[in-house]
């Protein structure tokens, strides 16, 4: 099909409409501007929204109130791996996630198949990656993966945990250092690039390692194929300046991600650490049209929760109180408390403080339907099966606080990925892996509505448009 000049001037006069008028839709959150009562929650990407920008992410210092973010749901110990294409097709359905953990382990953004018993994340030409989040979360434990990296300049694999003030233990790789995996931790999303060590293992692209991070109220330890390779206690963290410990100690989500460090747009400091600018015209995106990392297996080791924690709710049960809340903006682990209220939205409008889950009859929630599967002694409601219009969880994935600037942008460039022409027919050239082909790749919806995708439907719709004249 030739498009004539008039029609290129046709569509990039609606693009800039359309452009302006998203733009002026979107609502931002920081330290100094707290989201409005309307749209009461803040992701982690500073914007604000309702329905799943309530869940995971929910930073409760930037949002409109304390009440305005839902309860996270608690984890306990697990161990899973990525065997089956069934288990990836399981991450793939979550899109329309509301906080029912009891119905899902795992939403994530980007693009993520299954690949030689394997969770395959993928980054395909010019976008922002892939993010795979636990809808619950640890509150100290050991959390331990087994996966391979991706490679090359500029291209990022993480594996963290992540709380929604953003304290965050990690273990992340720069493509172009593969034998140098580094430790990392954050409080409070703070910066602080003094502290980050280097470990030493061989190819983290060819080969398959195990990494752990086993977290306490005291110290984090950090571990690689068993072998314990840092130590960082908490009385070492003690700030001066603002009186407290710059420890990682809310509760936080397991996340993997792939991300483009070395995307153009983010900052100096950034693409320098992650390698140099990224190679969208490399030997991946040639030959499989995306860069990719491996999981193959992933655990948690729930440990006991603070003595002196607070409790919200009447029950005498401790397994009435299946997720963690907090009592103040502050944040620190002094204001998280155990709760007995549901975790989950009535609809996609629904926010922390009028949640929409509590009568299946009402004129708010008629377009769903509630099952209670089972309740406690003390008839608290502990776990439901929510069947209702398919909504987008439309609140963004978190990642790092070093790659929230490239996370957040939309991509800048052109998409060549496409799933219909075969590129998700996955052959891994690395070691201890077979060739072989995989279903069809997914781009995840689940916790993602963001400039890129908007912009794809808005181009699809002007496309269908112009051909009308032509």
């Amino acid at each position: 099909m030739r498009f004539s000049t008039l029609n290129f001037a046709f569509l990039a006069t609606l693009s800039s409409i359309f452009t302006v008028v998203a733009a002026s839709d979107t609502t931002t959150c920081s330290s100094s501007k707290h989201c409005p009562e309307d749209k009461p929650c803040c992701s982690q990407f500073g914007i604000c929204g309702t329905g799943a920008y309530c869940l995971g992410g929910c930073d409760i210092r930037y949002s409109y109130n304390l009440t305005a973010c839902m309860p996270m749901p608690r984890m306990s110990t697990f161990q899973e791996s990525f065997d089956s294409k069934d288990k990836v097709k399981e991450i793939e359905l979550q899109s329309d996630y509301l906080g029912n953990s009891t119905e899902a382990d795992w939403v994530y953004t980007g693009w993520v198949d299954y690949y030689d018993n394997s969770l395959l994340i993928q980054m395909p030409n010019h976008t922002t990656g892939t993010v795979v989040s636990s809808t619950k979360y640890l509150w100290y434990g050991k959390v331990g993966a087994t996966l391979k990296t991706s490679h090359d300049g500029g291209v990022v694999t993480a594996f963290i945990l992540f709380s929604d003030v953003q304290d965050e233990i990690d273990y992340e790789f720069v493509g172009y250092n593969l034998t140098n995996p580094q430790s990392n931790y954050y409080s409070q999303g703070i910066l602080n690039y003094n502290n980050s060590r280097n470990s030493s293992v061989n190819n983290t692209f060819e080969y398959y390692h195990n990494y752990e991070m086993d977290w306490t109220e005291d110290k984090i330890e950090w571990y690689i194929d068993g072998e314990k390779v840092r130590t960082l206690n908490k009385n070492d963290t003690w700030n001066e300046t603002s009186n407290r410990y710059d420890y990682p100690q809310t509760p936080s989500r397991i996340q993997f991600s792939l991300w483009p460090g070395g995307d153009s747009s983010n900052a100096k400091g950034t693409i320098e650490w992650a390698g140099g600018l990224i190679n969208w015209d490399s030997e991946d995106i040639k030959k499989y049209g995306y860069y990719y990392a491996h999981i193959k297996e992933i655990y948690a080791t729930a440990y006991d929760i603070p003595n002196d924690v607070k409790l919200d709710g009447n029950s005498t049960k401790e397994s009435d109180y299946h997720a963690f809340l907090y009592n103040s903006t502050d944040g620190d682990a002094s204001n998280v408390m155990l709760t007995t209220k549901k975790t989950w939205l009535g609809s996609d409008d629904a926010t922390g403080f009028d949640p929409q889950n509590d009568d299946e009859d009402s004129s708010s929630n008629k377009a769903q339907e509630t099952t209670i599967t089972s309740v406690s002694g003390s008839s608290t409601i502990t776990s439901v099966k929510t069947d209702s219009t398919k909504k987008t969880a439309n609140v963004p994935a978190q990642n790092t606080a070093a790659a929230a600037q490239a996370t957040a942008k939309s991509s800048t460039g052109t998409n060549t990925y496409d799933p219909s022409a075969g590129v998700g027919g996955f052959v891994q050239d690395s070691k201890s892996t077979d060739s072989g082909s995989s279903g069809s790749s997914s781009q995840g919806v689940a916790n993602s509505l963001n400039e890129s995708v908007i912009s794809g439907i808005f181009a699809s719709i002007c496309l269908g448009i112009l051909s009308f004249f032509m």
